[in-house]
Order: C-alpha cells, then sequence, then structure tokens
C-alpha cells in the first residue's frame, strides 16, 4: 500500500513541536533584514516558503508574516508590516526554487511586498496530480514523512501584535519539513511519469495574471436570491458599498463590520426608521451598532432613487457562462455536450489517477461545450483548449477523446 493510501489512523506519528534550530526572533528591523538577505543569499537548495494573512479580521489579503527556511541559513520569521519592501530578499534568492504549499493563495501576498519567485514547487498541487484525496499540508506531512504537524492556528488573526510565540512556532514549523516534502513528491511524480506535468501546472501557477476586478461584486451578498425586487437589490447594492468603503477604511474583514445576512435582512424588510432598523437582526453587533447612521442613510439613498437607477434582477451581460441548470433552456444541444464533455474527462481523469479538475479546468469543460469549435478534429479541439489556457499535457491528455466523442455526438 503507498502512502497516498495509507490511513492516518495506521501510522505511527512522531508529533512535530520545536523548530529544529529552535525559534528565532521576528525580523521586524532593517537591520535584521539585511541580516536576513545576507544568509538567505549564501544558503543552499530551494527555499521554503510560507505566509499568514489575517482573512476574516482585516479587509485585505495583505501578509502579517513571511516565512522562509534554507538549508545552511535556518529559519527566518519576517513582520512584512515592519519592513513592508522585501524586494532585495526576493533578489537574493531568485535563482533557487521557492517551495510553497498551495502557491496560488499566497503568492499575490507576497507579490504586495515585492517576493516574486523565479521557479517555484507546489506541493499541494503535485499531491493532486498524484491522486491524493487529502492534500493539506499536515495530511501530507503525515503520509510522506509521518510526521504530526499542528494547524490550530491556521485561521488566528495574524495582525495581532505581538505575535504570541506559540504561534511563531507554529510559523516555523510550517516550512521546517517543506523541502523535504518537496523531494519525497518530485519522486512520486518521476516514478509516475508526471514530473513534466507538474511542472507545467507550477509555471502556469507562477505566471498566472491576477483575476480581473468583479463587475457589480454587491451581487454576490449571500441570501440576495430572497431579494425580488428592484428597490430590494437597491437597499443592497447601497448597504455592500457604504459596508465596503467603512471596511476599507477601518482595516477591517466587511463581515466582521455588517453580516451578509443584515443586509438581506434589511433590503427585504426595509425599515421606516432608524430604531426600527437597529432592531434588525445583524444590526446589534458593536461594529454595525456604531454605524447605524451610515446604514441609515445608506438605505434611504436606495429608497430616494428613481426607479429607472433601480438594479436589474439579471447581472449584466459579461463572457461568463449561464450556470449549466439553465443551460436546457439556453443552449440544449451544448447542455448534451457537457453530459459527455464531463464524462469523457472524468474517465480519463480516473485512468490516470488525478482529479478531473486538475486534468481539465471544469471552466474549460463548459466552454468546449457551449461553443466548440466549428472543425471537431483532434487539431482543432486541441487549438480551442490552448487558446482557453490549458497546458500542453493536459491537451495531449485529452483532445483526441474529446474530439471522437464531439464528432460521435454530432453524426447522431
Amino acid at each position: 500500500m503507498s502512502a497516498a493510501d495509507t490511513p492516518e489512523s495506521d501510522q505511527t506519528l512522531t508529533p512535530l513541536t520545536e523548530p529544529a534550530d529552535g525559534l528565532t526572533g521576528v525580523v521586524d528591523t532593517p537591520a535584521a533584514l539585511a541580516e536576513t538577505i545576507d544568509a538567505f543569499g549564501a544558503g543552499n537548495g530551494p527555499v521554503a516558503v510560507d505566509a499568514e494573512r489575517a482573512s476574516g479580521y482585516r479587509y485585505g489579503q495583505s501578509a502579517y508574516l513571511v516565512q522562509l527556511r534554507r538549508e545552511g541559513s535556518g529559519t527566518a520569521l519576517i513582520d512584512p508590516q515592519a519592513v513592508p519592501d522585501l524586494s532585495e530578499l526576493s533578489a537574493a534568492i531568485a535563482p533557487a526554487e521557492w517551495v510553497l504549499h498551495a502557491a496560488n493563495q499566497d503568492l499575490p501576498c507576497l507579490a504586495e511586498v515585492g517576493m516574486t519567485p523565479a521557479t517555484l514547487f507546489d506541493t499541494e498541487l503535485a499531491a493532486r496530480l498524484l491522486g491524493y484525496e487529502r492534500v493539506g499540508l499536515a495530511t501530507m506531512v503525515a503520509a510522506e514523512l509521518g510526521l504530526e504537524l499542528a494547524k490550530e492556528h491556521s485561521a488566528a488573526d495574524w495582525s495581532t501584535r505581538p505575535l504570541p510565540e506559540n504561534w511563531l512556532r507554529y510559523a516555523a514549523l510550517d516550512v521546517e519539513v517543506l523541502v523535504e516534502l518537496r523531494t519525497k513528491l518530485a519522486a512520486e511524480l518521476s516514478d509516475a511519469g508526471k514530473l513534466d506535468w507538474a511542472t507545467q501546472e507550477f509555471e502556469a501557477v507562477r505566471t498566472a495574471p491576477p483575476p480581473p476586478p468583479r463587475r457589480e461584486p454587491w451581487r454576490r451578498t449571500s441570501g440576495s436570491h430572497q431579494v425580488r425586487d428592484g428597490l430590494g437589490l437597491a437597499v443592497v447594492r447601497e448597504l455592500w458599498n457604504a459596508r465596503d468603503a467603512q471596511a476599507r477604511s477601518a482595516d477591517i474583514a466587511p463581515g466582521r463590520v455588517l453580516t451578509d445576512a443584515a443586509i438581506v435582512a434589511a433590503a427585504v424588510s426595509r425599515p421606516a426608521t432608524m430604531p426600527q432598523l437597529a432592531q434588525l437582526p445583524g444590526f446589534r453587533t458593536k461594529n454595525a451598532a456604531r454605524r447605524m447612521r451610515t446604514w441609515f442613510e445608506a438605505l434611504q439613498r436606495a429608497k430616494d432613487l428613481d426607479p429607472s437607477r433601480y438594479p436589474s434582477r439579471r447581472a449584466p451581460a459579461s463572457d461568463t457562462l449561464p450556470p449549466p441548470k439553465a443551460w436546457k433552456d439556453r443552449n440544449p444541444e451544448g447542455a448534451q455536450r457537457l453530459v459527455l464533455v464531463r464524462a469523457t474527462v472524468r474517465m480519463l481523469a480516473e485512468e490516470l489517477h488525478l482529479p478531473q479538475e486538475n486534468l481539465l479546468t471544469p471552466e474549460y469543460q463548459r466552454r468546449l461545450a457551449w461553443s466548440p469549435p466549428k472543425d471537431l478534429s483532434t487539431e482543432s479541439v486541441a487549438d480551442y483548449l490552448r487558446g482557453l489556457g490549458a497546458r500542453d499535457w493536459q491537451v495531449q491528455a485529452v483532445a483526441d477523446a474529446l474530439s471522437h466523442e464531439l464528432v460521435t455526438a454530432t453524426d447522431h
């Protein structure tokens, strides 16, 4: 039985409780950063990199701690709020491979402080390509290295200062064995004939552009489907925008300023007075209550709008495809193709022992089904998928089978 199939309960795990070199102090001065740059520039081999954010506590997704470890350099815990420009550190380690777990989550906040890798290895993505069902860092460290890595502080408020010592220990341990895990997974990828696939995937993650800003982001308010008229949607929009401005100004996560449920409650009931608004669920919390006038003024702005300026119930047209459940009416042939495309990709993914979403991005599957090329030859399907952004290994794995299925469906 392989490590990927071995239940954690059958393993005797060694607790990983203390960094090998002891717990170092936080790098939070220019002088300490200069020493760190020299140390890591003189190190050897790959660099383990991680970052801690304050998701759910602060407005954005900035890094509040950056952890690095390299052979010959030790471990560094850097406070990017105190030393916000890490571009010289990035340059010092740029020739080396950076090892991250779920790199797409950390690369944006690392780029904000000037850190961008020249090459990377993503241990989570490697595990997915190898067919692991559970790919969290603690799970992979247990399965591959037989070590027990605690994750009790993963959802902590990392903007806290000073950071508690046990949090810093946790952060240091996150990069302690990352390079060793990378070595094991790279060997497995090579044995499985998937190392080139992984290399292509890592590069796609490294070079991925930031997502475009959402159009009308207020429409993503949870529960807004309960609001069925234009005035109600106007209330959602005004309250969402007011909340966003308040959250940004105070650097607090929007949901901690005012919940989505509170916004929807106001949009449905539309109270006439501020005291009535204050009695609605979600408006009694400390953060919401102290901004009650702001919320009431937003509510009044919506009520004062001419109905011609109400938001439409349907989101503005974009290049986003409709949800598949609507295809039967809007594109019945596309709906039939989607069934074939999904089934084909699922079958191929099972044969290759990897998740189907890693074999071919679900969005690419939908777009191929919705509007395929007129010429359904293997070459045309391959070119179409490449145009969407599919990597060469993915195209080689799926284009011929998808072409065959689509041609057969068209002939019938």
